[in-house]
């Protein structure tokens, strides 16, 4: 089922469960992509790795104790929710081996070590550290693999599907947002912090494009994860007069920001890449400067803009704040299915089977979780467009002030 229909609930997920979700049958997608159905029975389809009788077993290494732990456990809970009601080609039932990376790369290696010989494809990976770490694997195992992470790198990876805009783009989108408002204006300058690695660099770049293309002078700061005081920094920025902070960071360090700023008088505009932000930062001390400052470019939507989809998921967790990560699982589900679907019909669920699926998907359609995605071809960015969020007292956080666009310099710097 695609997003508004009826789920039923879900069980919060530990840290490294399997995790069976069964459920309804559902329309084959047309054209335009969307949940699973359709196909043969599953003696009219030749499998290998990762399926046995009529249940297919996919992977998830997500971070449910580090840096990303929040979002890792809503995206989490995104997936479950999807395959709880959904089948692949009215016969297959989908179950979830979930394993806790901690945002550790080596970590990751390792527990994919110990399930790559029973997961058919990869649902989640989360963080472009690991997806990096894992890229020699993943190829070697003709393993398809959709990342929680938008980094330019990975789109390198065969078989790997980052679904939307690279971090690059997706900046770019947000700073022609904050043109196209009169916050930002040719030759200002910016201050950019962000982490060492492919996440952080990858959005960097962006900044660099977009201050070529527009003048704009800008003052780097390159953190490591474990960084949460920004002190400094922002400190740096302030006494340089900065016209506005752009982060590609994680939450805590966005809370920590925005406190510096708020205390030093820094009345700027604050970019962010999609990770930056979290429900979570509206419990704290900034939390009204951050809803008069924040700005984030991002290819998941809102809540508001889901009303059913939130039901559901509330319904099925009763107990948590839902953030935007929930809604992209549910997304990632709808996607796997739409490819594990492709290759049901084609009669052939072994992982060569779904990689060349994978590789024949365009134009995919998530009625709307997702900015659309145009294909997944080897250093390209799948997507040029971002939606714009700003944190608000609504469920999850943020609310959508721009619907997916293009920014200018967004297809020049999609490949």
């Amino acid at each position: 089922m695609r997003a508004g229909t009826r789920l039923r609930g879900a069980t919060v997920l530990t840290a490294a469960a399997v995790v069976a979700v069964t459920g309804c049958s559902t329309k084959a997608p047309d054209s335009g992509g969307g949940g699973g159905g359709g196909g043969g029975s599953a003696s009219e389809v030749t499998t290998d790795v990762g399926v046995e009788g009529t249940t297919i077993r996919l992977g998830v290494l997500t971070d449910l104790t580090g840096v990303f732990a929040a979002l890792g456990t809503d995206i989490t809970n995104g997936n479950t929710l999807y395959w709880q009601d959904n089948q692949v080609c009215d016969t297959y039932d989908v179950e979830l081996d979930v394993q806790d990376t901690g945002y550790v790369p080596q970590q990751g290696v390792q527990l994919y070590s110990g399930m790559k010989d029973n997961v058919l494809a990869m649902q989640q990976t989360i963080g472009s550290p690991i997806n990096t770490a894992l890229a020699p694997e993943y190829e070697a195992d003709s393993m398809v693999n959709f990342p929680s992470a938008w980094a330019r790198t990975l789109t390198e990876i065969p078989g790997t599907g980052v679904l939307g805009a690279t971090y690059d783009v997706e900046l770019a989108n947000g700073y022609q947002y904050l043109f196209d408002q009169g916050l930002l204006a040719d030759g200002d300058k910016v201050g950019h912090i962000y982490f060492e690695g492919e996440y952080g660099e990858n959005g960097l770049a962006g900044t660099r494009a977009v201050a070529e293309a527009r003048g704009l002078e800008v003052v780097e700061a390159q953190i490591k994860s474990s960084d949460q005081d920004m002190s400094a920094q922002i400190t740096q920025f302030a006494s340089e007069g900065v016209n506005a902070i752009v982060l590609t960071v994680a939450p805590a360090q966005t809370a920590s920001a925005a406190a510096v700023a708020q205390a030093a008088g820094l009345d700027v505009p604050i970019l962010g890449s999609n990770p930056v932000f979290a429900p979570g930062l509206l419990q704290g001390p900034s939390a009204q400067w951050l809803k008069d400052h924040l700005y984030v470019a991002s290819p998941i939507t809102a809540w508001d803009a889901q009303p059913e989809l939130l039901e559901q998921y509330q319904a099925a967790y009763p107990n948590t704040t839902p953030s935007l990560g929930a809604v992209f699982g549910y997304a990632m589900g709808d996607v796997m299915n739409q490819v594990l679907t492709a290759a049901c019909e084609s009669g052939d669920l072994t992982r060569e089977g779904v990689t060349a699926a994978f590789g024949e998907l365009s134009d995919v359609d998530t009625s709307g979780l997702l900015v659309p995605i145009d294909a997944f071809e080897t250093g390209v960015s799948p997507s040029t467009q971002s939606f714009i969020l700003r944190p608000a007292d609504v469920p999850g956080g943020a609310e959508v002030v721009q619907d997916a666009f293009e920014g200018e310099l967004a297809g020049e710097l999609a490949g």
